[in-house]
């Protein structure tokens, strides 16, 4: 959303987004809106011009997001469009049993557009009887170069000049996630490497929990939860760190991995049955091969990183589709 706002913004257009967000920060800048209600959320959309309303969801789709779908394609007046980010949900029971008769089909089919993030999101999209003409496959990164000028919070780089192999994971503090297996595997990592550390960046509803976990493991001084970063922050934690960390329950593509990978840091991931060439993959809530593969990675000799380009061109997509519509 952020790179698709810069985009529009740097071309001459205007951009408003409405963050409904539980781990938002709150931004205090023109045209970001926090409303705190369903209601404040419905004058929004009735208040603001606009000439595409673009909704992104991710996870599950309960009821409350089913409504909230049916009234974003209605106030989107024919010009809507949806991104579904879960690129698991094809695998979940819905997912499976996906059919036209279904209340979410019918949401689905309200959209003037329909973004997949990959194929077996937009054969999911015809089993609900979405148009072809109306689905769009397009990946949901880009390959943008960490901005070496940026400011690191000072904290933080006192932590990863304390700390080798330095450990990143970028994402929500909720269960799916898996934060606790990270803290829990320090123990086996640090026998090996002592100096070893782990930044946690993101925020969530487990916040308080990960951290009483954290000092119950004796791990204070290895542990660095840093709350919510600006992405051109947490880009350059990627580019930094030794190592990230994609551990999760259930989910579907990462934009953390795919950032990690255009940047050459090394990643160890959770296995979804989806994940990127060149991810070194774990088994599910697995503690021991965690620390393992930490470990073996840790011993191998760094690599130089190559000279690489930015690549902006799903994001150029997604602006092209919103042409497309407004015609």
């Amino acid at each position: 959303m952020i790179a698709i706002r810069e985009e529009l913004l740097a071309s001459g257009n205007q951009c408003s987004v409405v963050s409904i967000s539980r781990s938002t920060v709150i931004h205090d800048e023109p045209d970001i809106y926090h409303p705190g209600s369903a209601f404040q959320l419905v004058r929004l959309l009735l208040e603001l011009k606009f000439d595409v309303l673009h909704l992104h969801i991710g996870g599950n789709i309960p009821t409350r997001v089913l409504g909230l779908m049916m009234a974003c394609a209605v106030f989107g007046g024919g010009k809507s469009v949806v991104t579904l980010h879960s690129g698991g949900y094809p695998l979940s029971e819905e997912g499976k049993n996906a059919s036209k008769d279904s209340l979410r089909g019918f949401a689905f089919r309200m959209f003037s557009r329909v973004i997949a993030v990959n194929q077996m999101m937009a054969e999911m999209f015809e089993r609900y009887e979405v148009g072809k003409d109306r689905i769009r496959l397009i990946l949901p990164f880009s390959h943008d170069l960490p901005d070496k000028t940026v400011e690191i919070p000072q904290e933080i780089k006192e932590f990863q000049s304390r700390h080798e192999p330095v450990l990143l994971s970028t994402s929500l503090l909720e269960k799916e996630y898996d934060i606790e297996l990270q803290i829990e595997a320090l123990e086996e990592i640090v026998k090996e490497f002592p100096r070893a550390g782990l930044l946690i960046a993101g925020s969530g509803s487990l916040e308080g929990e990960l951290r009483d976990l954290i000092n119950k493991k004796g791990h204070s001084e290895r542990v660095l939860m840093t709350g919510d970063v600006d992405h051109k922050i947490a880009l350059n934690l990627t580019d930094d760190c030794d190592i990230l960390l994609r551990t999760t329950l259930y989910d579907g593509d990462a934009i953390s991995v795919r950032e990690a990978l255009f940047l050459e840091t090394p990643v160890i991931a959770t296995d979804n049955g989806m994940r990127p060439e060149g991810v070194y993959l774990i088994p599910v809530h697995d503690s021991l091969a965690l620390s393992n593969r930490v470990k073996a990675l840790a011993t191998q000799e760094k690599r130089e990183k190559r000279e690489k380009k930015e690549d902006r061109s799903n994001i150029m997509a997604v602006i092209e589709l919103y042409r497309e519509i407004v015609g």
